[in-house]
């Protein structure tokens, strides 16, 4: 049987017995997401994981990466209330050993694949050794989320941030301003005061303009439909007396005609020429006198 089976049915019985004893450690400092689904990922590596976290304490964080945000206490309680958890380990060495693996009856070791250098000069690797005896299983990192992140963007608002913090009753000496800082910082207070005040102001002008907008259309609106109604009614009773007046005219033309041809009759009847007799010019002369008379009547 070779190495690779003997680690599986090792991995199988394990399962089988006890719970995949699986250990995950760090600094953990201003715990967030991307922490805790890198745990979540140890988790749930195998159906039945016990994950163990280990969190370096402070004295041994600040000697080989840097001063922390959060004290040790801090970041040991916050990892106890993630519910991926199973035990939080205090004091965690900075290089894993086989010392410790055994006393911890560590199956696995997880975290991210990327070589974590080993500050304390024992070697290129932190996970060197437990890479070797192929104890190693890769989580992969959060994008976008990372301690250093969220620290560089307190830094780049820290004004504000010392602004917010003078407002809330602290003093200059608890956040560590200088004297002409914190007078700097107080007026500026002051004037985003003043800023803030005007947006109010400016926000309810242009609530009062919609309002106003919102009235003056409604009534627009009113008024185009009765525009519309109105000219429709107009053109309808244009179109009436149009009617009525092509009627009359029609009537009097043929009113007109009917003389002429009675006219005509009786002097054809009596021997006159009536080939010579020019009605056009007449019928014309009444219908001038019929067209002032309509526009002296107002009709149109």
């Amino acid at each position: 049987m070779g190495r690779e089976e003997e680690e599986e049915q090792r991995q199988s019985n394990a399962t089988e017995d006890r719970p995949v004893r699986v250990y995950a450690d760090g600094i953990y400092d201003l715990f967030h997401y991307g922490h805790a689904r890198s745990l979540e990922q140890a988790k749930k590596l195998f159906p039945n994981t016990y994950l163990l976290v280990g969190c370096c304490n402070d004295e041994l964080t600040h000697k080989y990466k840097g001063k922390t945000v959060m004290n040790e206490q801090e970041r040991y309680e916050s990892l106890r209330h993630c519910k991926w958890v199973d035990e939080v380990i205090p004091d965690a060495p900075w290089v894993i050993t086989p010392e410790f693996l055994d006393k911890h009856q560590i199956d696995y070791v997880a975290h991210d694949s990327l070589p974590y250098a080993d500050a304390s000069g024992a070697g290129k690797d932190v996970y060197e050794y437990v890479k070797s005896i192929g104890k190693f299983k890769e989580t992969k990192r959060t994008a976008g989320i990372s301690t250093s992140d969220i620290i560089m963007r307190i830094i780049k608002d820290y004004n504000k941030y010392v602004m917010r913090n003078l407002a809330r009753g602290y003093s200059r000496k608890d956040l560590g301003v200088s004297y002409v800082k914190e007078k700097r910082l107080r007026v500026n207070m002051g004037i985003e005061r003043l800023r803030e005040k005007v947006k109010r102001q400016r926000e309810k002008v242009g609530e009062k303009i919609q309002t106003v907008a919102k009235t003056a259309g409604m009534h627009r609106n009113l008024w185009v439909e009765n525009a519309d109604r109105l000219i429709a009614g107009f053109l309808e009773m244009f179109e009436e007396r149009c009617h009525k007046m092509g009627t009359k005219i029609r009537d009097r033309i043929q009113e007109q005609l009917i003389g002429q041809q009675t006219r005509g009759f009786l002097i054809d009847k009596e021997g006159n020429d009536v080939e010579g007799y020019d009605y056009s010019e007449e019928s014309s002369e009444d219908e001038e006198s019929y067209s002032e008379g309509d526009e002296e009547n107002g009709n149109k």
